[in-house]
């Protein structure tokens, strides 16, 4: 069994910050790409951030430059530093992880239960 625990979400007026994180635990032979995505209300779930075992990163284009993703391998833990948060970033943002789990030959992908995040006044 794996798990990934999200943690960090919440209210914050437009400009603000937050920092979400994700904890992956369980039976792991191996971790490869990480990421974010969120779904707001009434649209598809989109990718927010990846960042790959190696440290490469891919945004959003709505996100570059406010946004920042980082991970810690020896710690299968994800981070999502989110500056300057607008009306638009509100949703509900799910931790991804693409894995190898014990027992297995191939990748599968791995959720979070989802963490909500608001930027309203």
């Amino acid at each position: 069994q794996v798990q990934l625990v999200e943690s960090g979400g919440g209210l914050v007026q437009p400009g603000g910050s937050l920092r979400l994180s994700c904890a992956a635990s369980g039976n792991i032979l191996s971790m490869n790409v990480m990421g974010w995505y969120r779904q707001a209300p009434g649209k598809q779930r989109e990718l927010v951030a990846s960042i790959t075992s190696g440290g490469s990163t891919n945004y959003a284009d709505s996100v570059k430059g406010r946004f920042t993703i980082s991970r810690d391998n020896a710690k299968n833990t994800v981070w999502l530093q989110m500056n300057n948060l607008k009306p638009e970033d509100t949703a509900v943002y799910y931790c991804n992880a693409r894995l190898i789990s014990r027992g297995s030959w191939y990748p599968a992908d791995y959720w979070g239960q989802g963490t909500q995040v608001t930027a309203s006044s």
